[in-house]
């Protein structure tokens, strides 16, 4: 197991070096809260692909069995906080190091850790949206309306799967009843960017303007193997400003690095964010 200190100490260079970065995070960042990742260190996925926006739209059953995992698997993913990775980059924003967060995660942790500039690439978990009237509203609700909707139902988990997913006996959700949208009865999904649909362009341009600012990246527990991510690594790359990534195998911006860490990244987060409050607290007195 590698030395959390020297590597600490490398991100910490790096980050004194640039005078501020834009950060893309990903799945590795929340796995210490309980959220499962995606890839293993290879990159390759460890669960089924999730559902396919085309198919949630058009199969009744295809809503059904995601609305019967998500209700089972909402109940843990909801109890997740913060870890010391989100609130290490809290930190650093809070002292001038951190330009804005682009995440890949719909948990909102990074902003319940106190980040102030956040972008959530894929959206929020904690909401749903009629795809009908387009009606906002949150998850909370949703979820009491899939509850009173199935007194009686119940599943066996086998396991919980990332983004507030469950693995639940097969046809476990054939009796499963999901409401439609309390204003116009329309087909209700979760207030994110589900596979098969396209990334908002203002967030794609609110991304892109904070690499532009900023004076370097710094990739943490993404493997970028999602071009919704690596697109930004791409970018600060074609503009030449510096890359580090900080995560357990391997990415696909791996060449494009001046720094690769393989480490938790919560470890290496909090040791570099207490060695550059450090170095500020000497150079003040």
């Amino acid at each position: 197991m590698p030395r959390m200190e020297p590597l600490s100490r490398q991100l910490t260079d790096f980050l004194a070096e640039n005078g501020s970065v834009a950060v893309v995070s990903g799945a590795g960042v929340s796995t210490s809260s309980g959220i499962p990742d995606y890839r293993d260190r290879n990159g390759a996925w460890k669960h089924a692909q999730p559902i396919q926006f085309p198919d949630f739209v058009k199969y009744t059953d295809s809503r059904k069995r995601y609305w019967a995992r998500s209700y089972v698997g909402w109940q843990r993913f909801s109890r997740a906080r913060p870890n010391i990775a989100h609130f290490a980059l809290a930190e650093l924003e809070a002292g001038g190091k951190v330009d804005a967060i682009i995440t890949q995660n719909v948990d909102r942790l990074h902003s319940e850790a106190g980040s102030r500039r956040v972008i959530d690439l894929h959206g929020d978990l904690g909401k749903v949206r009629c795809i009908g009237c387009n009606k906002t509203y949150s998850r909370l609700e949703f979820q009491q309306a899939l509850k009173d909707a199935n007194p009686d139902w119940h599943a066996e988990v086998f396991r919980y799967k990332p983004d507030g997913d469950a693995e639940l006996a097969d046809n476990s959700h054939d009796a499963f009843e999901v409401p439609g949208c309390e204003i116009c009865a329309g087909i209700v999904k979760p207030h994110v960017v589900m596979f098969g649909e396209n990334v908002p362009r203002e967030r794609v341009q609110d991304a892109s303007a904070a690499v532009e600012r900023a004076d370097a990246l710094l990739v943490v527990g993404s493997s970028m193997m999602l071009f919704s991510g690596f697109r930004f690594a791409r970018q600060a790359a074609e503009q030449r400003k510096p890359i580090a990534i900080v995560n357990q195998g391997r990415t696909r911006a791996d060449e494009m690095a001046v720094l690769k860490i393989e480490a938790d990244c919560g470890d290496v987060l909090a040791g570099a964010a207490a060695l550059l409050a450090e170095n500020r607290s000497v150079v003040h007195e």
